[in-house]
């Protein structure tokens, strides 16, 4: 379980592709305070940790995640949005987020707003829905969806924000991790029976 707070970006170092499976290396400043079969969120996506070398650790993909998500398009450029998982004995700063990307979104148009930025993504799932004042993880950033449309919506990032995920990386067509927000997934499946 996570908040969608981001800790940190992390770099990777390495992908090995193996069978169905890709294992990646990546760079953080807390990886001694990892163990393995701990789990992460890398970009929304919950990852377990599989071994720990200096300042260097891996984590395995296997070919559900890799189909669900924008991970195969990841390479030793891409930056990862990280959080280690939620503690019990603390606050809830952003939302409930589970780790499980429901899809994969596009960057469709960004706007500068002079102090801060609005961008609108579009998805191609019709199950799943937002809400304008709804929470929605981006990548696996805890956000508040300001516009909301059938398959598309948009967000503000203020500058901590743009500053400290991959979102100052951002660009118009690029892919995006989508985790939707659980209570109204639920809600979404009990209005479908």
């Amino acid at each position: 379980m996570f908040t969608g707070i981001i800790e940190q970006l992390a770099t990777i170092k390495k992908i090995v592709k193996e069978n169905e499976n890709l294992h990646i290396t990546l760079e953080a400043d807390f990886v001694q305070e990892l163990k393995i079969d701990q789990s992460v969120a890398h970009n929304g996506i919950c990852l377990t940790v599989v071994a720990i070398e200096n300042n260097t650790y891996t984590v395995t993909a296997i070919h559900e995640t890799i189909q669900k998500t924008n991970i195969s398009l990841w390479d030793i450029t891409t930056k990862v949005n990280l959080e280690r998982c939620m503690q019990l004995n603390g606050r809830l700063d952003g939302h409930i987020v589970q780790g499980h990307v429901d899809t994969t979104g596009v960057c469709t148009k960004i706007e500068n707003q002079d102090g801060s930025w609005k961008f609108t993504f579009e998805y191609t799932s019709p199950t799943n829905v937002t809400v304008d004042k709804g929470s929605i993880t981006i990548n696996g950033v805890s956000l508040t969806v300001v516009e909301s449309k059938q398959q598309s919506f948009s967000v503000c990032i203020i500058p901590y924000t743009y500053e400290h995920t991959n979102f100052h990386q951002l660009k118009n067509g690029d892919h995006i991790n989508l985790e939707f927000d659980i209570i109204g997934k639920y809600v979404s499946k009990l209005l479908q029976k």
